[in-house]
């Protein structure tokens, strides 16, 4: 009786061995997963740490906030992303993070705005939401007290997010749409401004010409702000007359198809950690949108800014 006892409680030991083994591997590949979606397609820092003045990011503030974006309608300020508790997002829980990633609503109430894609991240997927909050728990808490950003439109939360699984990679067109609208929010930036200033993604998506502030460390005149380009395949104004590798360089070197230096405002160097495979599969998707004949001249290079 006592030996089957034993083995018995060696039998359970080994079960919950393997269970805690199993648990930790799948945290592990979960933060894996959100480590690349930061510092990859998401391009998090691209925004949410403060830049040096070749435009590198701070390394002593990473993900810590405080970036300045001024336009005529509003000054913003990247929120502080580390699990620092007076600070940062250290005594949220997890579903109050997915909730102010996904819906634009944070602990405290707040309706998050622009320049923040809360609409593109309104449909990411719950495990992919989840990967994002796993890597950020394991940041180096920052103390940075970031100020208040100020509109001069309404805010308005985007409530119900769904949490859809993403397509799976087997279809390289659909999981490239994945990426372009739930991810790397591509269209917020890139697509044509609407009547009331806001990216027209239904109707122009990948058309280009919406307005987009400067990096303050540039020393740009305050309020100062570039055009993205046409990214659809339109063959005149667009990217239809340019090879897979061409658009490629671009989205991960920022180089255009003449090889002329593109406003480093795209997030480049996050870019250029994307897979080979998710690459593929973004320019799958860009080759689908809608061609838009619109021409849009850049305003103004990193030399040409007004200061």
């Amino acid at each position: 009786m006592r030996s089957c006892i034993t083995a018995g409680l060696a039998a359970a030991v080994v079960v919950i061995g393997l269970t805690a083994e199993a648990g930790a591997q799948d945290q592990k590949a979960l933060m894996g997963r959100g480590s690349y979606l930061v510092n990859g397609p998401a391009g998090c820092g691209n925004c949410h740490t403060l830049k040096n003045p070749d435009l590198s990011p701070r390394a002593d503030m990473e993900l810590a906030g405080g970036e300045r974006f001024d336009t005529p309608i509003f000054t913003a300020y990247s929120r502080n992303l580390t699990p620092d508790k007076e600070t940062g997002i250290g005594t949220w829980t997890d579903q109050e993070i997915i909730r102010a990633l996904r819906e634009g609503v944070t602990k405290e109430g707040d309706v998050l705005g622009p320049p923040m894609p809360v609409p593109t991240y309104h449909t990411m997927s719950d495990d992919d939401a989840k990967a994002i909050v796993a890597y950020l728990r394991t940041l180096k808490p920052v103390h940075n007290e970031v100020p208040e950003s100020t509109y001069k439109i309404p805010l308005q939360p985007i409530p119900g997010a769904k949490g859809l699984p993403a397509p799976p990679r087997s279809d390289k067109v659909a999981y490239g749409g994945y990426l372009v609208n739930s991810i790397a929010h591509c269209l917020e930036c890139h697509s044509t401004p609407n009547e009331r200033g806001e990216p027209d993604i239904e109707h122009q998506a990948g058309g280009g010409g919406f307005p987009l502030p400067v990096w303050p460390v540039l020393s740009a005149k305050p309020g100062t702000v570039i055009l993205s380009l046409n990214i659809t395949p339109d063959r005149e104004t667009g990217i239809g007359g340019w090879t897979d590798d061409q658009i490629k360089r671009a989205i991960t070197d920022g180089m255009d198809k003449d090889g002329k230096q593109l406003f480093p405002l795209m997030p480049f160097a996050w870019f250029k950690k994307m897979t080979a495979d998710d690459l593929d599969a973004v320019v799958a998707y860009l080759h689908t949108l809608k061609p838009l004949n619109h021409k849009v001249e850049p305003n103004f290079t990193l030399q040409t800014l007004p200061k």
